[in-house]
């Protein structure tokens, strides 16, 4: 089990203006500029009452922002000014822009807050894609 553990690669994290469409496996550190629930609602699946939750935040970098698509116990990381590391987050294209997330194979995960500003400015979630397939004769 020792040789796997020091197999192991060490993260290498992305800035968000790297961010493309259709991509995997990103590792980031961000800051929270704004988070709004968007549903709340119960889902009754056996004995107990699961609440599920969705929040769309506003995170970014010193290169620039993008919607993050958090939930159920992820909401209640996703606090305004918090900084946090997202491992093995995933975008989702949502009505042909870009929204991140991470699913049950990645972490988010709050540290000390950061020292950079966020570039505000460059928002990628309203960049709008269309995803055209690519015939090759």
């Amino acid at each position: 089990m020792a040789e796997t553990k020091s197999a192991m690669r060490k993260p290498v994290f992305t800035k968000v203006d790297q961010l493309r469409p259709g991509t995997n496996g990103h590792n980031l550190v961000v800051k929270v500029v704004s988070s709004k629930m968007v549903l709340q609602k119960g889902r009754p699946d056996g004995p107990q009452v699961r609440q599920m939750r969705i929040a769309e935040c506003l995170v970014g970098d010193e290169t620039g922002t993008i919607l993050f698509t958090a939930r159920n116990e992820q909401v209640e990381m996703m606090k305004a000014d918090a900084t946090v590391i997202l491992r093995n987050a995933k975008i989702d294209m949502f009505k042909g822009s870009m929204r991140l997330a991470v699913d049950k194979w990645g972490r988010v995960e709050v540290t000390e807050p950061a020292s950079f500003t966020v570039k505000e400015d460059n928002n990628l979630s309203l960049v709008e894609y269309e995803l055209v397939n690519v015939v090759e004769e």
